[in-house]
């Protein structure tokens, strides 16, 4: 069989329904026919609300019988908008990503990459559902790629490779998530228990009067001493400062390397 041919057939073979419902959906949307009658809502409505409840509650809360109820039809009649909760993930996702500020083409890739970053952090911290998802199959859906389109465009012409391009973008990626990760579990401890940070560290002093031990930790100690731990502006922003300069030092060395 010829070779084109048959990559035509492997192509073929590797699509099934459920990819191809999930794509269609993402990409050539059209409202479902209601049989004659005006329809009530609007497939947008619907993505709203799961994401209204995704927000209050995480994806764990999310059903299409609580989508329903926020929108006070049937749970039955959801599924003319959307086949399934797959799919409405999927929306929901897209529907996030289209709140990125990205930045424009030519900014300079340092405050390029700053906005890259930010915008993603405030993202998470608005729907922090979507770090609940795997964030390593996210949905094919038109506002992730241009996400990923203009994280990669800020590094592409700085003098890296292409492999060191995506390397640094998910250096980005995932130092952003985890420190969203980490925000998020503080602010749902803070909800829970009524105490900030400070308020339950403070609830945990005696521990350095009864357990520390200097001389098993003493580089904990000197690094303590110097105050080191203090972090009077939250951790994102002296952190992202210090991702960047990592990064400017890879750029200059790629750029070097370049040089005849």
């Amino acid at each position: 069989m010829p070779p084109d041919r048959q990559n035509e057939e492997d192509r073929e073979s590797d699509r099934t329904a459920e990819a191809t419902r999930r794509l269609a959906l993402l990409w050539a949307p059209t409202e479902p026919k209601t049989r004659g009658r005006k329809a009530g809502l609007t497939r947008d409505d619907v993505v709203g609300a799961a994401i209204a409840v995704a927000d209050e509650g995480g994806l764990d809360a999310l059903s299409m019988r609580r989508v329903a109820a926020a929108l006070r039809v049937g749970a039955m009649s959801l599924y003319t908008y959307v086949p399934g909760r797959t799919e409405l993930i999927d929306l929901m996702v897209d529907r996030a990503y289209s709140e990125l500020d990205l930045p424009a083409p030519g900014t300079p890739w340092r405050p390029a990459l700053a906005t890259y970053a930010r915008e993603h952090w405030n993202l998470y911290l608005r729907h922090p559902w979507i770090l609940q998802t795997n964030m390593w199959r996210a949905p094919l859906a038109p506002h992730v790629l241009d996400t990923q389109e203009a994280g990669l465009r800020i590094l592409v012409d700085e003098g890296t490779t292409e492999r060191q391009v995506v390397e640094i973008i998910g250096v980005v990626d995932n130092f952003v998530q985890g420190l969203a990760r980490g925000a998020i579990a503080e602010n749902r401890d803070r909800e829970n228990t009524g105490l900030d940070r400070d308020a339950y560290w403070m609830s945990m002093n005696s521990f350095w009067e009864d357990w520390f031990d200097v001389e098993r930790y003493p580089t904990m100690t000197r690094v303590w001493e110097a105050g080191a731990f203090d972090e009077p502006d939250g951790p994102f922003e002296p952190s992202l400062e210090r991702l960047l300069d990592s990064i400017e030092l890879t750029i200059e060395k790629a750029r070097k390397s370049r040089t005849p």
